[in-house]
Parts: C-alpha cells; structure tokens; sequence
C-alpha cells in the first residue's frame, strides 16, 4: 500500500519537525511554497516562509553591497591579488538524504573554484564544494540562526557565518568548523575586516542611499 503525500497545509513553518528524506523534498517541491525557505538536517526539516518587510529587504541589500566591496579590495587588507568570488541569492545546497540548506546569501570564494551546472536544481554538495560564507538575516527571534543552522552549516563545512539582526542591526559572526564555533570579531575571510563595520553600514543604511554608503566603506578599506 502506498502512503499518501504528507498533507501540506499541516505543516507548521518557522520551526522544526521530524520528517525524512522523501517527505521533505515533497515540501520542497510543493507550488504553494515556493516564497518559503527550506532546511534538512538529519531526520528534521524547517520550513521559512520569507520576511517581506523594508528592514530586511534593506539589509538583504547593503549585505552583498558589503561584501562585494569587500572581496574586490582585498588587496588592501593583505598583501595578496584579487580573490575570485561567486554569491547566490536564496540558493539551495544539498547533501542527499542527509542535509540542505537555503540561506539568504551564500558565497565561494576562493582561487579554485567550482562552477555548478547552470540549472534550477539545489547546489550538489556530493559534486560541489560548500559556501566558504553564509549570511542568515533574521528579523526575530534569532535562536534558530544561532544554534541549530549554525550545526548545520558547521556539518556542511561552511567556514564563516553571519546573522543579522535586522531589529537591531547587530552581525553576530562566527568562524566555524566541524567541531566548534567560535565567535569572531574580524572576519577570517577577509583580514582586517572588522564586523563593526558591517554593522556601521547596516545602521548607515536606514538614511543614507547606496553610492554614499559604498564611497564610505572604500574609504574605510585604504586604510
């Protein structure tokens, strides 16, 4: 006999529950929440549906802004050449039958990198390498960011993390491992970044427009 689909109007959002494999990628794959956000962690899946308003919208801006900044003038932190960077926007990245992950802002960076097929399929992670840097922009609560993605970037092999408060405009930035995470002041990506900083931006964000803000933070990077 076969099972019939889990009913999706059941499914609670913005918390996690037990569910395998098959069920999740059922949700995932549902039209009905296609605006949602999905997450798979070892026999538990969390559905988001997205935040709308003009705070996180804002910083779901200046946050690439920043960061791109930040990549191209890398140069000016260490002595080193331009670093190779690509981003995704509400990408998924998959490890089959075990984990995925669909953060707001996801990046590699790195001299060797990887494309993946140019297709509408999560981001293999059997095939690919995992994003050096993800970015979680939370407007509340923020438990979930800082305790069970933060696990499950670490199983995925994320290297830095970042949440957002966007109540607050507060980054709360992590370098990780598959052990530990450990709370970071500077970015471990880019030398001489100081988190600050992305949080001087974020508040700069709320009144002044994006060229001021990017002439700004160029003039905070020669130093």
């Amino acid at each position: 006999m076969v099972n019939p689909p889990p009913q999706i109007t059941t499914v609670p959002t913005d918390t996690w529950i037990a569910a395998d494999w098959e069920d999740f990628l059922t949700f995932a794959a549902d039209p009905t929440l296609v605006n949602g956000r999905f997450y798979y962690d070892q026999g538990y899946m969390g559905i988001e549906m997205s935040s709308l308003g003009s705070s996180h919208g804002r910083d779901n801006t200046i946050i690439p802004l920043m960061i791109k900044l930040v990549i191209n003038h890398l140069d000016l932190y260490a002595a080193i050449n331009r670093i190779p960077i690509l981003g995704w926007t509400n990408t998924s990245f998959r490890t089959t039958g075990i984990q995925e992950a669909q953060p707001e802002l996801a990046y590699l960076i790195g001299k060797s990198l990887k494309f993946p097929p140019r297709n509408n399929v999560p981001v293999d992670l059997d095939q690919m390498q995992p994003p050096t840097l993800v970015v979680e922009i939370a407007a509340s609560p923020l438990q979930d960011d800082l305790d069970r993605k933060q696990r499950l970037y670490q199983r995925l092999g994320v290297k830095e993390y970042w949440v957002v408060n966007v109540n607050a405009s507060q980054v709360i930035a992590f370098s990780l491992s598959t052990e530990t995470a450990t709370v970071i002041c500077t970015s471990q990506l880019s030398p001489g970044l100081a988190i600050v900083l992305v949080e001087d931006a974020l508040k700069r964000s709320q009144t002044e427009d994006d060229g001021a803000i990017s002439r700004w933070l160029l003039a905070n990077f020669q130093i």
